[in-house]
């Protein structure tokens, strides 16, 4: 255990995330009582006296860049973000240059500043002049998108702390939980009617657990209720192999489904095995040529860096496999173990195994993802990812995801409905710090089906304070 001595506690969430990175995999706690400390353990003193008499954004930024120079000269360790803590290192590099900075300015923001590596910074700056090349053709201040979620999965992976729940255990849900869907998607529409829809994504769960019967009545719902006719995009993951059928398929193409997402995580059946999917990579294959048979021409496929027992090896095994397959996309995840997911919450029984990223394994990934002619379009990081690297989406030129952009930089609003959903409004988007404001559904199932009036309230009160 690493326990923080901290005078003020109001620095303990930037100081565990930077701990935490240069020591993965260990736990950290604000200390609180010395007398109960023992040999094993270890007390990190994070000062917070550079931080008095300035704004608050100035005292974190201090207290982590002190910080992170104490734990670089602890561990001799060199982190490729530097201090960056932030999920979207790349809205920095897109804010600079809407302001007008050149990329020698960019990148000294970055390197002198904040100490992320040349590779890093670049990959920022990259990205950032990806997404606004992409962002100048939408009006994304007049638009706006929604997210549907189908919070449903043929079993729920090692990793995942998303809302999802067992098909099998909850298969006579599905209609009731569809029942209340479509409620949720008639206000929305009815509220948002007169203004631009842009992109449409259905996430989850997975949404191809559901029945090609349910695909069809919520697809037909999607038509009837909202103005279809202005939208650029419309996604939905097919994300576990084992719930793809050629009946499905051929449901989200009648409908106009333009992209969808096939996700292996890893192409080693031994791993997928470790982490709870219960396919093989040769299911992965054969649902990705059948989406193509079906006439799929923009296929988005996502893997896991630093999954429980994989190396480089294991890693090239599975770029490999996805090369022959030639995605249109490929989401290089790395691998966050977040508190809610079994893989945290069963920690003692998965210590044997090893956790491994590096600098040297996303390289790796971003040279096949350039074999396969995708470049870097967006990108986000998380608390305790493996490496304290980060997720990068890379694209064929032209089949970027909008939606993706669109909700990493915050540049629109994104009504979001299901259980779990969490609607993020922005306003004043053309603005250098725009003002954002959400409101969030229940993440359990059951609730959400029996409160689903109470959700729509939310919304309702929610619309009329902020004037949507």
């Amino acid at each position: 255990m690493i326990y923080v001595d901290l005078r003020n506690s109001d620095f303990y969430d930037d100081a565990q995330v930077l701990i935490k990175s240069f020591y993965p995999r260990m736990q950290t706690s604000l200390l609180k009582d010395d007398s109960r400390l023992t040999d094993e353990d270890t007390v990190i003193y994070a000062d917070t006296s550079m931080c008095e008499g300035v704004s608050k954004k100035e005292a974190h930024d201090r207290f982590k860049k002190n910080l992170y120079l104490k734990l670089q000269g602890d561990t001799g360790k060199n982190l490729p973000w530097g201090y960056l803590t932030g999920v979207r290192p790349s809205k920095i590099a897109y804010s600079m240059l809407e302001a007008g900075n050149s990329d020698e300015e960019i990148m000294s923001e970055f390197e002198e500043k904040h100490f992320v590596s040349h590779d890093k910074a670049e990959l920022a700056m990259q990205v950032a002049k990806t997404e606004k090349k992409i962002l100048e053709d939408i009006d994304y201040t007049n638009g706006y998108s929604i997210y549907i979620g189908i919070p449903f999965c043929p079993t729920t992976c090692l990793y995942c702390s998303f809302t999802s729940y067992s098909l099998a255990a909850n298969r006579s849900k599905v209609d009731l939980y569809l029942d209340a869907l479509v409620k949720e998607m008639r206000f929305v529409a009815d509220r948002m009617k007169g203004r631009r829809l842009d992109t449409v994504y259905f996430g989850g769960g997975t949404p191809t657990t559901l029945e090609p019967e349910q695909l069809d009545r919520l697809l037909n719902e999607l038509e009837a209720d909202f103005d279809m006719s202005t939208v650029k995009e419309l996604t939905v993951e097919a994300g576990r192999p084992d719930s793809v059928t050629v009946q499905k398929l051929e449901v989200l193409k009648k409908h106009g489904v333009d992209r969808i997402s096939i996700n292996p995580q890893t192409m080693n059946d031994k791993t997928l095995e470790i982490i709870g999917r219960r396919h093989s990579a040769t299911q992965v294959e054969e649902a990705f040529k059948l989406a193509r048979s079906v006439g799929f021409d923009n296929i988005n496929m996502d893997i896991i860096l630093g999954l429980p027992g994989e190396g480089i090896n294991e890693l090239r095994y599975t770029l490999d496999k996805i090369k022959e397959l030639k995605p249109e996309s490929l989401t290089v995840h790395s691998l966050a173990i977040k508190r809610a997911a079994a893989l945290n919450i069963w920690r003692e029984k998965y210590e044997n195994l090893k956790f491994e990223n590096s600098d040297e394994t996303v390289s790796l990934a971003q040279k096949y993802a350039g074999d396969i002619g995708c470049m870097p379009y967006y990108m986000y990081r998380q608390k305790n990812m493996a490496g304290n690297l980060e997720n990068v989406g890379y694209s064929v030129p032209g089949k970027e995801c909008i939606y993706n952009i669109l909700i990493m930089e915050e540049k629109q609003t994104i009504i979001a409905m299901g259980a779990g959903a969490s609607t993020k409004a922005v306003f004043d988007a053309d603005q250098p710090s725009p003002r954002i404001e959400r409101v969030e559904n229940v993440k359990d199932l059951t609730s959400y089906i029996s409160r689903i009036d109470e959700m729509i309230e939310r919304k309702r009160i929610f619309f009329d304070n902020n004037m949507l």
